[in-house]
């Protein structure tokens, strides 16, 4: 039998979601057979999988150790100190600057070396998180970026934060705003693009079509020529739809590939640029929220990186030409 005390970081949450989360090797069909059963009770009582959980109740399990897992310790074994960019921190949350080439979570090779894996190696060092007293929770990445992709990440360090930024993601109540440089020159400035997209997981690409079609979902995407030069445009952009991928493609389909974009671009139209990945960074973020809301002291904040790398790229790309003009 394991005894477990609803801590503040596992109430709230349905009984049967806590459940799967101390017993990870416990099926769905098991547990609720074992909740039929009076197997699981909550203070000393059945409970539905559906009991929201209260702070300070406490669940007894009577059922083999066998179905318990243990916790995990990856981001123990990195190997090195992550020196992580940290945009902005409070009690509730952490906005990262996750650097091109980091994957967010483990992928197929199993790599330790991730940003969730870096975020809670540093929130256990300065002692924000403790493992082995936290029944259910892990701090979480509340939204994703592609690993070749740059920019900020938003970190719930408790569970009521998460709850929260969870919604306002699916809410679209925060504000991203990204860099990219793209190739070519644009007619248009200022421009808002619409188009429609279908997701091919196979290939791990979008496709882009001109007019609606079955399977595709409209995407919507604004952008602003910052500055321009050397066969290459430095944009703001903004996603009103978010769709996957949805900025290199659609730009490609714009006739501007993202410098350095492979997937969406071509080998030859990238000779002779640096860049190992797509030039595209989540550079800004600002929370859009109401005052009744949980984290309200957000509104109105905007948090931006300090460098993105490839923000001056033109610059030195036209100063490099005009020397070898002069030259």
């Amino acid at each position: 039998m394991r005894r477990f005390v609803v801590a503040p970081n596992d109430a709230g949450q349905r009984l049967d979601k806590f459940i799967l989360k101390v017993a990870g090797n416990l099926s769905p069909s098991l547990m609720y057979k074992y909740l039929r059963k009076k197997a699981i009770k909550v203070d000393g009582r059945r409970a539905e999988g559906s009991t929201r959980l209260q702070a300070g109740a406490v669940v007894e399990m009577y059922i083999n150790d066998e179905f318990f897992t243990e916790k995990n310790a990856d981001f123990r074994a990195i190997g090195y100190r992550p020196e992580l960019e940290i945009v902005y921190e409070d009690e509730n949350l952490l906005l990262v600057d996750k650097k091109p080439g980091v994957p967010v979570h483990a992928d197929a090779h199993g790599s330790r070396d991730t940003l969730i894996n870096q975020v809670l190696l540093y929130l256990y060092e300065k002692g924000a998180y403790d493992p082995e007293r936290e029944l259910s929770f892990t701090p979480a990445l509340c939204n994703r970026l592609d690993q070749n992709t740059g920019g900020i990440v938003i970190v719930a360090k408790n569970a009521a934060a998460g709850r929260a930024l969870y919604e306002i993601v699916k809410n679209r109540q925060v504000e991203k705003r990204y860099l990219a440089l793209a190739l070519g020159s644009f007619r248009e400035k200022q421009a808002t693009l619409r188009a429609y997209l279908k997701k091919d997981a196979a290939s791990n690409l979008v496709r882009i079509a001109a007019q609606p079609r079955e399977g595709y979902k409209e995407i919507v995407t604004r952008y602003r020529v910052l500055r321009e030069g050397g066969g290459l445009s430095l944009l703001e952009v903004e996603l009103v739809t978010g769709r996957t991928h949805q900025i290199r493609a659609h730009l490609a389909f714009a006739g501007h590939p993202l410098a350095g974009d492979l997937k969406y671009g071509t080998a030859a139209a990238n000779k002779g640029l640096p860049f190992r990945h797509q030039a595209l960074y989540a550079y800004s973020l600002a929370f859009r929220l109401p005052e009744e809301h949980p984290l309200s002291y957000l509104n109105g904040q905007v948090f931006q990186v300090k460098k993105v790398y490839f923000a001056d790229f033109i610059e030195s790309r036209t100063r490099d030409g005009e020397k070898r003009r002069k030259e």
